[in-house]
């Protein structure tokens, strides 16, 4: 089966949305010689430094396995079939490449190769973390019909893990809702966040989210968009909802601060890579949605 175009974006184009390749099964049983490669190291991938960081390699460059993890198949770009393969030790990066952070190589090369980059970090971390079978602990082996993995003692498919996540930007007449998390950079806010758990829907996490981190009620939610969040599995599903009831209460735990912010005083926002700084802009441009 082959995956051909992507669909129209929505609202928010997701930087590590991977758009730029598509992903044919089954998977070749040998990686041809016109491979493309992505090398992964830790949370980051080997790059050539020049005018524009370069992350793909023409030929397989690890050929002593020793040196080298797991292999993923990517997917395609073109007719070109591109892999991601494991480099354990950021000393053995030949060549004059260097070992990039992903978040770091936003703005420096094309969204494209950046959301293939996050890709190939996110992939190799998955094999890694499916290598044996949660049920009988076998050995896994690749799955080469779709993206998974398979336990040959038990029968067990594992596929990679996703985390589905709300994330709602709180209107209340000309200000929002922005809250700050212990985790933060110092100075930077944002939007009210968290992982939909077992049993819910994500209208019904938005409400619980909200409830627990900031103690107000929320109504009229509505969808704003989507991105793929690479650290490490997250789906972060976006919304936008309008203040109901209740004064703000923080649970000195997720948030240690909030308030109600206009257009003219806001504080430290997030990076511009992520779906919490586009719902931001938008309401700041008063695009999509008012007021």
């Amino acid at each position: 089966m082959k995956q051909t175009d992507s669909p129209e974006l929505p609202a928010h184009h997701a930087v590590f949305a991977v758009t730029s390749l598509s992903c044919w099964f089954p998977v070749p049983p040998e990686v041809p010689d016109k491979a493309l490669w992505v090398i992964v190291a830790g949370q980051g991938v080997a790059v050539r430094d020049g005018e524009v960081p370069q992350i793909y390699w023409q030929a397989c460059p690890l050929p002593d396995a020793r040196d080298a993890g797991p292999v993923e198949y990517l997917g395609h770009r073109g007719d070109i079939p591109c892999y991601a393969a494991s480099l354990y030790d950021a000393a053995l990066v030949p060549g004059s490449r260097v070992v990039a952070n992903v978040r770091d190589l936003y703005g420096m090369v094309p969204d494209e190769d950046l959301a293939v980059a996050s890709f190939a970090v996110r992939m190799i971390g998955s094999a890694a973390a499916n290598r044996f079978c949660g049920r009988c602990g076998h050995k896994t082996e690749p799955v080469l019909v779709e993206r998974a993995w398979r336990c040959p003692a038990c029968g067990l498919i594992i596929y990679p893990r996703i985390s589905p996540a709300i994330i709602v930007l709180i209107i209340r007449g000309e200000e929002i809702l922005l809250a700050r998390s212990p985790r933060f950079p110092a100075g930077m806010h944002s939007v009210i966040a968290g992982f939909a758990e077992p049993g819910e829907t994500l209208e019904h996490a938005i409400c619980r989210e909200v409830q627990e981190e900031v103690g107000i009620a929320v109504k009229n939610i509505r969808y704003f968009s989507s991105e793929p969040w690479p650290f490490p599995d997250s789906l972060m599903i976006a919304f936008v909802a309008d203040y109901a009831t209740g004064e703000i209460m923080i649970d000195n735990n997720e948030i240690v601060s909030a308030g109600w912010y206009g257009r003219e005083n806001l504080p430290g926002l997030p990076a511009p890579l992520s779906i919490s700084r586009a719902l931001i802009d938008r309401w700041v441009k008063r695009e999509g949605f008012l007021p």
